[in-house]
């Protein structure tokens, strides 16, 4: 994003995190996170600043995949930093992060990035795909962050 451009509600954070699966979804191993989903997703579609979230016509998130087929994307919008901040690490949420160890390979690349986009816009998959890939190849930048080595929307670090 170019210098200059004034930070405000004109701007929302997008973000994506994968996971790749240890076990199928299906299989027994992955009873408690899948039965958790619903449980989880609500949680943060009552969180305040909270857009949207990626899933189908029929409300599910699990059928898409990114890089390869057990890679699952989770990808959704918040109001700013703060918000997607206290839905992660301080909401009921991090009961889930505490156990991705049992369902989860750990993978030694960045899993998730941050980026401002227009309000309104909904990020499409290639799109977060693109940009963990730049993160992952050239480091937080304005164009693609973490929580830790943040930006604001003009393009300033936090």
């Amino acid at each position: 994003m170019p210098h200059g451009i004034q930070p405000g509600p004109a701007f929302q954070l997008a973000q994506l995190n994968i996971a790749t699966t240890e076990y199928p979804l299906d299989g027994p191993e992955m009873a408690d996170f899948m039965a958790a989903l619903d449980r989880i997703n609500a949680l943060a579609e009552a969180s305040d600043g909270f857009i949207w979230r990626m899933q189908d016509d029929n409300g599910n998130a699990m059928s898409f995949t990114l890089f390869d087929e057990k890679t699952i994307p989770n990808m959704s919008v918040w109001r700013d930093r703060e918000s997607l901040f206290e839905y992660v690490y301080k909401s009921a949420h991090t009961e889930f992060l505490a156990r991705r160890k049992e369902w989860f390979q750990v993978v030694r690349e960045g899993t998730s990035v941050l980026w401002w986009i227009p309000a309104g816009h909904k990020p499409t998959i290639e799109e977060a795909g693109k940009r963990l890939s730049y993160l992952r190849e050239h480091g937080p930048g304005p164009q693609a962050f973490t929580f830790k080595k943040a930006f604001d929307p003009a393009g300033e670090p936090v």
